[in-house]
């Protein structure tokens, strides 16, 4: 295969490969739900990432949040969109088929999802179980919609019945988005693999404030929104680390990974893959940059696979 990146042709061979349960990824890097769009409006060749985690969809169309939906911080971004979507009649009749096309090319599909009651889940997984898309991306853990997301990925009972019940009408590989703001995150890991997980993503945005000190009130109409970006980073590698140890299921590790040395720390921690979410924002071709940096490493340090570094920590 080959990448372009800025212009120039690098060849690459199998040595950024990954096994992620039963699908195989070109390479480890994924552009995160609701940092990429459905990828076309991006502005290179999207046949070189590993994959593409399509933004959260819903059975209805949504407006998303009112007022201001994001704030920068000092190192990262706080959002508070909503789940603004289209819905998903209109996501499987516009996009899936262009989302299709670059399946073609080796770019796997994940299509994530989330609800505001466990039946609209179990229609969206429905729906979805007989589309051409590789995985399913559960989103248990959005904190900045009102009703849903939230309430299920917080405790592992309510997790266990809604992975149950998604995985019962549902057959493509399922992954479940695990929230940062859980009681306890290798309790939820594990009850989701019990019932049915093939793999688990982590971790989503973290619950957090921001304060107009001019107004004298919040930023953001919803009062909370979810952190991302560099500021995340040490705490979720700390959780994907946790969660590693207890599951058996492959980990796609999440949170402030901005280049290549972020993305090999997780897998050191034993990722399988990574999603590449903020730094989007920050830098367009942020996706390539990573797969060329992680290529460059196992290189120069003579490593023939990302397996042989994996979870060596």
């Amino acid at each position: 295969m080959a990448l372009y990146f800025l212009g120039r042709i690098f060849a690459l061979n199998n040595i950024l490969q990954v096994l992620f349960g039963k699908i195989i990824f070109k390479n480890p890097v994924i552009a995160a739900s609701g940092t990429f769009g459905t990828g076309f409006e991006q502005h290179f060749d999207l046949s070189q990432i590993g994959g593409i985690c399509t933004k959260g969809l819903t059975l209805c169309h949504r407006t998303g949040n009112k007022g201001i939906r994001i704030w920068e911080t000092v190192s990262g971004i706080m959002n508070s969109i909503g789940l603004e979507n289209k819905g998903i009649d209109l996501f499987i009749k516009q996009d899936l088929p262009m989302l299709k096309k670059i399946r073609d090319e080796g770019v796997r599909i994940i299509i994530n999802i989330s609800g505001s009651t466990m039946a609209e889940y179990v229609e969206l997984a429905a729906l979805l179980s007989e589309e051409e898309a590789d995985m399913i991306e559960l989103n248990i853990s959005c904190p900045n919609v009102k009703e849903g997301g939230m309430l299920f990925g917080i405790t592992s009972s309510t997790a266990r019945e809604l992975v149950r019940q998604v995985r019962s009408v549902n057959k493509l590989p399922l992954i479940v988005k695990l929230s940062p703001n859980a009681d306890d995150i290798v309790k939820i890991a594990q009850c989701c693999e019990e019932e049915g997980a093939d793999g688990l993503s982590l971790v989503n945005t973290f619950k957090a404030m921001a304060i107009d000190i001019k107004r004298r009130m919040p930023v953001f109409d919803n009062i909370y929104a979810g952190l991302s970006g560099p500021a995340i980073k040490p705490i979720a590698l700390r959780m994907v680390h946790e969660v590693c140890q207890k599951v058996k299921i492959p980990v796609m590790g999440i949170g402030g990974i901005c280049n290549g040395r972020d993305a090999l720390e997780f897998i050191m921690v034993g990722a399988t893959c990574i999603q590449v979410g903020t730094a989007n924002f920050i830098n367009p071709n942020s996706c390539l940059q990573i797969i060329t940096e992680i290529d460059n490493f196992l290189r120069t340090e003579g490593i023939p696979s990302l397996d042989e570094i994996r979870g060596i920590i």
